[in-house]
């Protein structure tokens, strides 16, 4: 799966992988949700498993994974598909040659006439404080390494068309609510850096539908990605999807006719509760929307390793 601007395209579907993702065991053993101290979300399932060294290069303007990396993802997959069957039920993997360390799956969804792009994108970056090493790697290949810590990240994207041949998905346009989130450059010289609006929009879209009194730091339901409104699933599983869908229908629809106002007031401060259009829309928000984020929790610790971590239950 490759992204462009507003375009995500399917090349590779690898056969053996979403063979198994069809043939997924029904029992789900238990795992809980996390965050450590740099916001990175994680599962942490019921026993560890082995993530297989991957090749560090690949051409991206190759569309096809080399032999050895979806023998090593296959081998992953096989691993993970029985700790945690849930998170990849009605799945597609799709090879995206531009971030071959973050495998993606992939369904579309409908809700009334609108489409939905659900992705989960794995992320096998090895993390030494989370794992032990089982074989050091090379400047060629991964090391492989054992953990029970399975960072990934799961959204929900509006979509604007699906091209279909011969009834496999070739291409997804996001269905981009947001103009240019783009705001402009600050410093001198080699301290210069470009400025955008899209954290400051998670903060604004997230906030906007947590109910009242609810923390959820550091987990943002709503998030700002390719200039549309998108939504953070937890658990990525059928039953979270199942809710965050409906949500995200309705918040879209809420939203979109207000986005120019949204981002005018942006352009000039920085994400505020006592931003005047913030306060308009919070006190519009029906109470029913949140419902279901009543029950978030977010608990802070401090690991084995006595840093900060984040349990989220919901």
């Amino acid at each position: 799966m490759v992204s462009t601007a507003q375009r995500l395209r399917i090349h590779y579907i690898d056969r053996e992988i979403n063979e198994r993702l069809e043939n997924l065991p029904g029992e789900q053993p238990p795992y809980t949700m996390h965050f450590n101290q740099s916001e990175e979300f994680f599962l942490k399932l019921s026993e560890s498993f082995a993530v297989p060294p991957l090749p560090i290069h690949h051409d991206v303007t190759v569309d096809t994974p080399d032999a050895a990396y979806i023998e090593a993802l296959r081998e992953l997959i096989g691993r993970l598909t029985p700790l945690i069957p849930d998170i990849f039920r009605g799945l597609t993997y799709s090879f995206d040659p531009t971030q071959i360390f973050k495998p993606r799956f992939f369904a579309i969804y409908r809700m009334n006439d609108s489409r939905y792009l659900y992705l989960l994108e794995l992320d096998l970056m090895y993390r030494a404080q989370e794992a032990e090493v089982i074989k050091k790697g090379t400047n060629d290949i991964t090391p492989r390494y054992a953990t029970r810590n399975l960072h990934l990240e799961a959204i929900f994207i509006p979509l604007k068309d699906v091209t279909e041949e011969n009834g496999r998905v070739q291409a997804m346009d996001i269905y981009q609510t947001l103009s240019e989130t783009w705001i402009g450059e600050r410093g001198r010289g080699y301290m210069l850096h470009g400025i955008w609006m899209d954290d400051d929009l998670t903060k604004f879209f997230s906030k906007l539908f947590i109910p009242d009194g609810r923390k959820s730091y550091p987990y943002y339901p709503f998030i700002c990605r390719y200039k549309s409104i998108c939504n953070a699933v937890l658990p990525p599983s059928p039953q979270g999807k199942k809710r965050f869908l409906a949500y995200l229908h309705k918040a879209i629809q809420f939203l979109e006719p207000v986005i120019p106002e949204i981002q005018s007031e942006l352009k000039g401060s920085s994400f505020s509760d006592d931003l005047p259009v913030f306060q308009k829309l919070k006190a519009a928000v029906p109470d029913s929307w949140g419902d279901f984020l009543q029950s978030l929790k977010i608990e802070a610790y401090l690991n084995h390793q006595e840093m900060k971590e984040y349990r989220v239950e919901i």
